[in-house]
């Protein structure tokens, strides 16, 4: 069931409630789907740091993120060392984890790698893509709501790790495929879900 927004009365999916920069990370930028490689990385560093936490409390510092993070420029944290960590750990504008910090620096040398492997981030992210046929039938929030990862994000999460890579659990890789289009998660009666779906659908996924 969508929920209508009191402040613009259109059907959405109801997490973001009212929230006015939630509402608007749902969409226009939930679920439609992300080929580059920066963006990419960006969400599987910030779905990292999300791990115990709600992801709007990630969202309101993300800009904070951006900053001292190079903007995610992939080469450019993974040459970031443990002087960085330690001035990280006292910036109250981001997540103070020394292990998520650790990671996001890790995982940006990780996917370094990946890109001399497969040309691309995005390359190797879609051949992850949730096939139709393993969705479920009833795309209602009652349903989805409860679908916390999925064979795809378990493929994923376990190759991620194998890599080298950290805080890439398959719950945490099941939200960051939601969030950049590897699967269309707007419940049936969001407004965004054909929009999403038909992005989908022009989309010439990356080789």
């Amino acid at each position: 069931m969508s929920i209508e927004s009191v402040a613009d009365g259109l059907p959405r999916c109801p997490w973001p409630g009212d929230d006015a920069l939630y509402r608007h990370y749902h969409d226009r930028e939930w679920g439609r789907p992300v080929t580059s490689d920066t963006r990419l990385f960006e969400k599987i560093c910030l779905e990292g740091f999300q791990s115990g936490l709600s992801w709007i409390t990630i969202l309101r510092k993300r800009e904070r993120f951006r900053e001292v993070f190079h903007g995610f420029d992939i080469p450019k944290v993974a040459a970031m060392g443990e002087t960085d960590i330690e001035t990280l750990l006292q910036d109250p504008g981001i997540i103070r984890h020394r292990g998520k910090i650790a990671a996001t620096i890790n995982n940006a040398k990780r996917t370094l790698e990946i890109q001399r492997e497969f040309g691309s981030l995005a390359a190797y992210v879609w051949r992850f893509e949730t096939r139709p046929e393993h969705r479920p039938d009833d795309l209602s929030w009652e349903n989805l709501r409860r679908l916390a990862q999925t064979e795809a994000s378990v493929r994923l999460s376990k190759d991620l790790r194998k890599r080298g890579f950290n805080f890439v659990g398959p719950t945490t890789c099941y939200a960051f495929m939601q969030a950049m289009g590897l699967v269309n998660d707007h419940i049936e009666g969001c407004f965004c879900r054909g929009e999403v779906e038909a992005e989908r659908n022009a989309l010439e996924r990356p080789r």
